[in-house]
Parts: structure tokens; sequence; C-alpha cells
């Protein structure tokens, strides 16, 4: 069995993206992998109809980016993750994990799974998306929700 070499960690950078990153830690420890993270800000004002509008202010786009950037930096510095890249894109996330995937050469994607209930269900196609299209291995990290009365 081939061992992985590259890892790409797409996060959301939630809450529980902590989880989510180290496990691919621990994966690409075992591996001697090279591990990039990858954060996609999708900023696409829609309207109601479902079309989506003009594109946004580039001083929107700019704070979107850097406010993601902060975020990922804390993310790392929590971890105490020192990561071949960290990419920040813009665009629709589950086709940008899946093309900077192959553009960087990964050979696993490890993303987050969380239960989803309500329209949710109907929404939450990335996972699916990236399982069933990635140019390589996908795994889906099952997130631990706090039981009943923590994180309260």
């Amino acid at each position: 069995m081939n061992v992985y070499q590259h890892i790409l960690v797409a996060t959301d950078l939630a809450e529980d993206s902590d989880q989510v990153l180290a496990r691919a830690m621990q994966l690409a420890e075992t591996s001697r992998a090279r591990l990039s993270l990858l954060h996609v800000v999708e900023y696409l004002p829609v309207d109601p109809a479902g079309e989506a509008l003009l594109p946004p202010p580039v001083d929107m786009e700019e704070e979107l980016i850097n406010s993601a950037r902060e975020r990922i930096q804390g993310l790392i510095h929590r971890q105490q993750l020192e990561p071949s890249e960290v990419l920040i894109e813009i665009g629709q996330t589950k086709a940008e994990i899946k093309r900077v995937a192959g553009e960087i050469g990964a050979d696993l994607i490890v993303l987050g799974s969380r239960e989803r209930h309500g329209l949710a269900l109907l929404r939450g196609g990335t996972q699916r998306s990236v399982v069933h299209n990635a140019p390589c291995d996908v795994l889906a990290v099952r997130i631990q929700e706090p039981a009943d009365g923590e994180g309260d």
C-alpha cells in the first residue's frame, strides 16, 4: 500500500477545525507527508431567485481574505504546525478544493464532516462533491459534537 506524500487539509476555519487538523497531522507524521492547508473564501451574494449578483467590492474581498489569513494563522499557532503551504482561495468551495488538490499534487484531501439537519441537508454538498469527484483519496473526519450540556 502506498503511503501518502502530500496531504491537503481543507478547512472552513470553524471552531472544530482543530479536530480535523489534528487528524491530518497524525497522518502526515505517520506517512512523513507534506501538509498543506487550504481555506476557500466563498463570497457570492445571491438574490432570492438564486441568481448570482455582481461580484463583491474589492475591499470586501480583501477584508474577507485578511480575516481568513488571521484565523488560519491562529489555527496553525494552536496546533504548533509548520505547514508546507497555506493557501487562501476565492471561489466555490468544492471546485477550489478539487482544483488546488490537483495543482499541488495532493494524494489525500482531509476535510471535516458534520451531521446535517433540516435545510443544511439540502445545501451540504461540499463533502459529498469532493468525495465523489476529487483527483485523489479523501478522508472526511467526523466532527465530535459536544455532548448535551458540554460547551454551553
